[in-house]
């Protein structure tokens, strides 16, 4: 079975139309919350995005009110099957490598090593996890270290509909 972890860069596809933002839609219509999950700092971010968004009217007020009240809804409500990742002091210290072996910020090598340890937990018990990013340097060191990855931008929707249909 299959999971995915979300970046931020392609969390807000979700919520904001970008390109990109079909695939994302086709994950969360066909992939039980359950199996989703990000960083708690990247739902945040994806707030952030939205708000950005809405200031410099790339969106309206109304599509940000529906926006932020879904993602509150799918991703941060502690009632939501959506698994938010929290950031112990541990995860950070531990991405520190990553940071200087792939040459990504703090907060990609944060993804990286939050993912990294959850496909490793995963793998032991027969399923795999998807880095879903349109972030290039972290899409790139995720190869690197061995994780399947998903650019909505530019990857296919066969890709998804392959991993998804391999219950």
């Amino acid at each position: 079975m299959y999971y995915f972890y979300f970046d931020a860069s392609a969390l807000v596809k979700r919520y904001t139309d970008e390109v990109g933002s079909d695939e994302v839609d086709f994950i969360f219509a066909n992939v039980p919350l359950e199996r989703m999950n990000c960083l708690i700092l990247g739902a945040v971010e994806v707030f952030w995005i939205c708000v950005r968004k809405r200031n410099d009217g790339r969106i309206t007020h109304n599509h940000f009110t529906q926006a932020t009240r879904y993602l509150e809804q799918e991703v941060i409500d502690t009632n939501s099957e959506f698994k938010t990742i929290s950031i112990p002091d541990t995860l950070v210290l531990n991405s520190m490598p990553l940071i200087e072996n792939h040459s990504i910020n703090s907060v990609d090598a944060i993804v990286l090593r939050s993912s990294l340890d959850i496909a490793t937990e995963l793998r032991n018990t027969g399923n795999r996890l998807v880095l879903v990013a349109s972030d290039q340097r972290l899409l790139r060191a995720a190869q690197t270290e061995g994780m399947l990855v998903f650019n909505p931008e530019i990857d296919s929707q066969q890709t998804l509909t392959d991993w998804i249909t391999h219950i």
